[in-house]
């Protein structure tokens, strides 16, 4: 699949803060930013991570109260068991609670997109040394990743591994 990332769980978390949502956005919206800033053109490729950071952000204003419409819920959502287990959501809300919902999210996943442009941005010479290394090697550990990126300090190979790492070649 192109452009196809898959983040490994670091340990099995059941809560989940404001601030770790708004991280997943920014990275669910990256592709998108990404393709933009550099190609000048967006393409489908980004179509499901655009789905998952609406979800994620209508979520946080709908079922979290994470946003600033305050601590509550907004839909009622059933299981009709009997019609093969689909969800059905009880809309208890206004018209104009929903415009304020549906303004809630825009503002949400905006300040993501901005946020990662300006990463991306202010990192344009890591993406790009990222992209030849998976244009060259097309998949890569997360040491390697983080190396590329600045998140870990280059070690040292002592003269083993150094010697090893000759012999591969």
């Amino acid at each position: 699949a192109g452009g196809y990332t898959m983040a490994v769980p670091t340990e099995d978390k059941m809560l989940h803060s404001r601030g770790y949502f708004l991280d997943e956005i920014a990275v669910l919206l990256s592709g998108f930013v990404t393709e933009q800033a550099i190609f000048g053109d967006v393409t489908t490729g980004a179509s499901n991570d655009l789905e998952r950071a609406t979800n994620m952000a209508r979520n946080m204003v709908t079922r979290y109260g994470m946003s600033s419409l305050g601590p509550r819920t907004f839909g009622k959502k059933e299981e009709l068991i009997f019609l093969g287990k689909e969800m059905n959501e009880e809309k208890n809300y206004s018209e104009k609670t929903a415009q304020d919902i549906d303004h809630e999210v825009s503002t949400l996943i905006e300040g993501a997109r901005k946020r990662a442009l300006k990463l991306i941005t202010e990192k344009r010479d890591k993406l790009d040394k990222l992209a030849n290394t998976l244009i060259e090697k097309e998949t890569i550990e997360k040491e390697e990743f983080d190396e590329i990126v600045g998140l870990t300090k280059k070690k040292e190979k002592t003269p083993i591994e150094a010697e090893k790492k000759k012999e591969k070649k």
